[in-house]
């Protein structure tokens, strides 16, 4: 590719928001493999044609177009777009339209880079000739990835609640995938079960969810955990219980991560990873309790003309944040009748955990807020270890590291940091495996409260 000058920086605003998807090509990064591939399937399923890029394919061409002091998720994810780009060139020929393309990459607010991706990502895109048109979907923390304008307005709460759904059940086959992989029966059951659970449950959502039919997508979930349990060796006995933590793109998208969590079982543990759900709720209670505090601030100062749209918007967050916590766990306490996963840490609690002792403040933001209180959760719940997962120079999660340590090492409960960028570190493996030999010593002084089957 031949960059070209960039010289008017409108596209900001024009080529980066919240667009219509009706006749376009949603193009969505994988995060979370089982996660991203099951809303692909809602979007198609409400007319979206969707479809995940492939990734870590473009690694060449995201160090190309980056110097490295990006956030490493951001080098991966200008990757995939590009290597997506080229590819689509390459099959199309001159037919090939970048405007007939969105890119799906949402933002947050607060002080994290990953807001900032779109707004590079937007800039390297004008660069290049040809790819000018393609546009950026960005949903954003600022109103709770909200949805609305993307398809007709009549359909976006139902597909809001679908795709909340979809998320969920992608939590629920990762956590079959990790129960089940550290006592299979057979070395590589476990992955190619939950490949062909994600095909199945994709073509599911797909299916049901436009008329919200939930009861039968749940009864397939159910199908599928009732074929998972028969992989389970029940000779084996029980390992050390670690719970990872930290930035959602690194602790959840495998090659970044160079399969941690593969690792951590190869050595002995079993593994339960924080979900993209509790993310999603995060950004809802959080929405909700800004919106309080302007309210209570409103009232105290007397300024009586905002107070109509902030219990609108109180009404609306609190909405989302209720339902979400209400199907969640709807949810789980259906899958649990079949199989023991761990549900999620309540948002609301995980603010108490860190108001007990002046840890941190939801005020600050970011995810330091939830790995902080989730790191002293999983202590407290029993685990053996905690691993905090992060990119490189990760501010959120550099702070968490900061304030769990002292504190884990007064719980007496192993921790371990691992940031990863692009390179492979040798000491890494050595790490892990002392970490595990902590976990094990844990786990034989202190059993697991966990699970007891």
């Amino acid at each position: 590719m031949q960059s070209a000058k960039v010289i008017d920086f409108q596209s900001m605003s024009e080529k980066v928001g919240r667009f219509n998807l009706k006749d376009k090509t949603c193009l969505i990064p994988e995060m979370n493999r089982i996660g991203c591939h099951l809303l692909a399937a809602v979007f198609r399923g409400f007319g979206i044609h969707a479809r995940v890029m492939e990734t870590c394919k473009g690694q060449d061409l995201g160090r190309e177009y980056t110097s490295g002091k990006e956030c490493y998720p951001c080098q991966i994810t200008t990757g995939d777009i590009l290597y997506a780009m080229n590819k689509e060139r390459e099959r199309l020929g001159e037919e090939f339209n970048s405007e007939d393309y969105i890119y799906f990459m949402p933002e947050a607010d607060g002080p994290c880079r990953f807001g900032m991706y779109n707004k590079y990502q937007r800039i390297v895109l004008d660069s290049l000739p040809g790819l000018e048109g393609l546009k950026i979907g960005a949903l954003s923390t600022k109103d709770g990835y909200s949805l609305a304008g993307i398809i007709d307005d009549s359909r976006v709460r139902d597909l809001r609640k679908t795709a909340f759904l979809s998320l969920v059940v992608g939590d629920i086959l990762d956590r079959l995938l990790w129960r089940v992989r550290p006592y299979e029966t057979s070395p590589g059951a476990s992955d190619a079960f939950i490949e062909r659970s994600m095909q199945v449950m994709g073509e599911t959502f797909e299916r049901f969810g436009p008329d919200k039919d939930f009861e039968s997508i749940l009864k397939k979930l159910e199908a599928v955990i009732e074929e998972g349990k028969g992989i389970i060796d029940p000779e084996i006995p029980l390992k050390p219980l670690i719970g990872i933590v930290g930035e959602i793109y690194l602790r959840t998208h495998v090659q970044a991560n160079q399969d941690v969590i593969r690792v951590l079982e190869r050595y002995g543990g079993e593994v339960v990873n924080a979900s993209i759900a509790e993310w999603a709720n995060y950004t809802s209670y959080d929405r909700l309790r800004e919106t309080k505090a302007q309210l209570r601030l409103a009232l105290r100062q007397l300024h009586f003309g905002p107070l109509k749209n902030f219990l609108k918007d109180m009404v609306g967050y609190g909405g989302d944040f209720y339902y979400q916590r209400f199907r969640q766990k709807q949810t789980y306490q259906h899958i649990r009748s079949l199989i023991h996963l761990p549900e999620d840490h309540d948002i609301g609690h995980l603010e108490e955990i860190l108001k007990e002792k002046d840890l941190f403040s939801f005020e600050v933001g970011t995810e330091a807020c939830l790995s902080i209180a989730g790191i002293v959760a999983y202590a407290r719940e029993g685990y053996n270890g905690v691993v905090n997962v992060y990119p490189f120079t990760c501010m959120p999660s550099t702070i968490t590291s900061a304030i769990v340590r002292p504190i884990m090492n007064e719980l007496g409960v192993p921790y371990l940091d691992t940031p990863y960028d692009s390179s492979v570190q040798p000491g890494r493996e050595a790490a892990i495996r002392t970490f595990m030999y902590q976990a094990e010593q844990h786990f034989r002084r202190h059993g697991r409260k966990g699970r007891s089957e």
